[in-house]
């Protein structure tokens, strides 16, 4: 498809093969992203309609394939800051697990509150505020630095301090901690 302006590329067939020629190179570039193929899948079909629906109101002169790259990566941007708190917690921790045999059921959420918290336990003490500031208050390092009084770059050492701590503490847990959050 040539770089054709957006405006005179949307009627009802040129869009069709618009949304041929783009939608699975599109799903993978938000794949790259999120690394969520529903997600992405979704998020390149909400692309598509906000196409669709705005197509009268674009910038006839902006190029197709520009336009939607653009809008994928900006939702996809927008999709792992709407996710922060699950992201930074629990994949942060990044560990290859296989996925055990375990049945999550038979774990309650009294039971995986406990096991985090014996995990969070075993941080020193500065490491573990740092860190619960940081996932559970969602300050940024700059202002954890300045309301504990420690440079940036000690926030950043404790976080990965706490991270392979909680990494080793929680390896055949996690994937059933995972899986029950998900439920």
């Amino acid at each position: 498809m040539n770089q054709q302006s957006i405006h005179s590329q949307l009627d009802k067939p040129a869009f069709e093969l618009l949304f041929e020629n783009y939608f699975e190179v599109l799903c993978r570039f938000a794949f790259g992203y999120i690394k969520d193929r529903d997600a992405s899948q979704e998020i390149v079909q909400d692309v598509f309609i906000n196409l669709w629906n705005k197509r009268e109101t674009i910038d006839p002169d902006r190029q197709v394939k520009s336009y939607l790259y653009t809008s994928v990566k900006n939702r996809c941007l927008n999709y792992i800051r709407d996710n922060k708190k699950f992201r930074s917690f629990y994949l942060d921790v990044e560990v290859e697990l296989e996925i055990p045999d375990t049945d999550p059921d038979l774990f309650s959420e009294n039971e995986t509150k406990i096991k985090i918290e014996n995990a969070l336990d075993k941080l020193p003490e500065k490491c573990r505020q740092v860190f619960e500031l940081s996932r559970f208050e969602e300050m940024k390092y700059k202002d954890i630095a300045d309301n504990l009084g420690i440079s940036v770059k000690t926030v950043e050492v404790q976080i990965s301090k706490a991270l392979r701590i909680l990494r080793e503490e929680l390896k055949e847990f996690l994937m059933i901690l995972i899986l029950l959050i998900l439920k």
